[in-house]
Formats: C-alpha cells, structure tokens, sequence
C-alpha cells in the first residue's frame, strides 16, 4: 500500500473509532483556553517481533499491523502535534523469525527510527538470557526503565534505571517501570541475579520521588505486570496497581495482550482517577493518549484511543 493511500485510509478508520473523552477534571475553571497546553502520548506493547505486516489471507488479523505502517502514523501524528511521546510497555522480543536470527538487534534499531522515547522491559526481553539484551543496547538509542527489578549484581546495573523525567513545553512528565514476575516465566539462568521487587510498593516509592520530590506534572508508569487475571482476582496487576496506589495518571500497560479500544479509569487509594491502557499485541494497533493542562501545568482532562494499523 502507497504511503498516501495508508494515511488516507488509516485518518478514516480512526474517525470510526470510539473516543475515550476520560476527563479527569473539568475545563470549567480554565480562564483563558489559549494557555491550555497538550502532551500527546502514544504507545505499543507486546510487538514480539512483528516487523512485516500480518498477510492478506491471515485468518484473525489479515493486513495489520507492520512497523513502516506505525512509523507512516507516528509521523503524521507528530506533524500535527507539537508535544508528542513514544513509549513500548515490553516484549519488545520473541515472536517471528527476525528475532531467531538477528537477536533484537533488528527491533532496536528499527524502534530507534521510530524515535521511540523509552520503554520497558517484560518477560520475553530475557529469552536471550540478560547478556543477550545487553549486547543490543547499543542499537536502542532510547533509554529503558524498571524499577522492581533489582539488576545491582548484573550487568544491566546502573544501565537500566528506574524512572525518568522528560519535558515537554514547561511540562514536567516523570516515567517509572514496573515488571512481571519472572519466576515460573523464565528461566533462572536467563535473567541470572536479578531480583524481582513488589510492585506495589517500589511504586508508592516512585510516585513519591517524581510527585512529591520532583513536582512532575505528570506521573507514568510503563507496565508489563499484565491488565487483570479473572482466575485471581487478587493478582498484582494494573487494575489492582491502580487502587492500592497514589499519584499514578497514567498506566500503559502490556503482557496480557489485553485489547482496549479505549482507556479505562480505576479509582486510586485517594479516590482519584488513573487512566490504564493497553492495546493488545503484534503492533497491531497503536495506543493514544492526550493529555491538557491548565497554565499551572496542573492536568485538566485527558482522552485515549487505540488507533489500527
């Protein structure tokens, strides 16, 4: 399909899409809408390594999907806005072939011409064992976060850090990590001396260090501990991350493969909302989130879709 004709086609199915409108406050109180500023994320997860488009004749996604698609998309998303952020929940690894044979190096350089911003890390990412995706960093010219995975006697130590904080026109956007158990997932000698954190409390830490001592206006947290799990409810999970923590806006979720066609609101433990998304996997879709904020930078509505490709 020409560059054109995807662009023209891919601006008329997102106008069939279902808008989130998730407002987390209301506008009412903005005095003069000219100072509104707007942060423009947009988010993967679970790609495993599908560079090619799904084929025509696919039985359950025929024509989807394909990183030159969602590179045509982030870059006329980008065109017409001005503050805009590409992040990847994980399992950026495992899935087709290219992974067998190039070993990641592939997807990292080709998320690096993507522009991506950060990502994290999920299970898949050790099946070359932690040597295996150390020796691809050097391809990722973007940074990844995790922090309840403690590396200190590994050599992603020092390397892949907790949190970052990025700024967008004055906005101050502090973004964490947080990944799944490994155990039961992966092998011990993969992810070797690696120590698994709860991510409920390494993620009242960081909402503590970004909220309260770094003042960011806004608090991310790239997650692959999965949307929920129906067979036990109780499980660590977004849903769950969501409620028991504070100071959280927005969770982007993967590992579940869990296809959301619009973000969901949970309440937190101070009865605020928190938008989670996740757009289920293969690159088949691409997640957005909009974000406004009032002339204190305070955020004043947010509203998400999840856009094919």
């Amino acid at each position: 399909m020409k560059r054109r004709d995807f662009l023209k086609n891919t601006a008329a199915s997102s106008a069939l899409l279902t808008l989130g409108g998730l407002s987390l406050s209301s506008f009412d109180n903005l005095e003069d809408t000219t100072e509104v500023k707007k942060i423009t994320i947009l988010h993967t997860n679970d790609v495993h390594s599908h560079i090619d488009p799904f084929p025509a004749d696919h039985p359950k996604n025929p024509n989807m999907g394909g990183v030159a698609r969602r590179a045509a998309l982030v870059e006329q998303i980008r065109k017409e806005e001005k503050n805009v952020l590409l992040l990847d929940a994980g399992d950026i690894f495992q899935g087709t072939p290219y992974f067998n044979y190039y070993g990641g190096e592939l997807e990292f350089k080709l998320m690096s011409m993507l522009q991506y911003d950060l990502a994290t890390m999920g299970n898949h990412d050790f099946d070359n064992g932690i040597e295996g995706f150390y020796a691809q960093l050097p391809h990722a010219e973007f940074d990844f976060v995790s922090a309840n995975y403690d590396f200190k006697n590994t050599i992603l130590d020092g390397i892949v850090k907790p949190y970052k904080i990025i700024r967008k026109d004055g906005i101050k956007i502090g973004i964490f990590g947080l990944g799944v158990e490994l155990q039961g997932l992966v092998s011990p000698q993969l992810y070797k001396e690696t120590v698994y954190n709860n991510p409920v409390e390494v993620a009242q830490e960081m909402t503590r260090i970004l909220k309260q001592e770094n003042k960011c206006d806004l608090v991310i947290c790239l997650s692959h501990l999965g949307f929920k799990y129906s067979n036990d409810p109780e499980k660590i999970c977004d849903v769950n991350l969501a409620k028991k923590t504070k100071d959280i806006d927005l969770i982007i979720g993967g590992h579940t493969h869990t296809f959301l066609d619009k973000p969901v609101i949970e309440k937190n433990s101070d009865g605020k909302e928190v938008l989670i998304n996740q757009v289920g996997c293969y690159g088949i879709n691409l997640g957005r989130i909009d974000f406004y904020f009032d002339k204190k930078n305070k955020a004043a509505s947010g509203n998400g879709r999840s856009i094919m490709v």
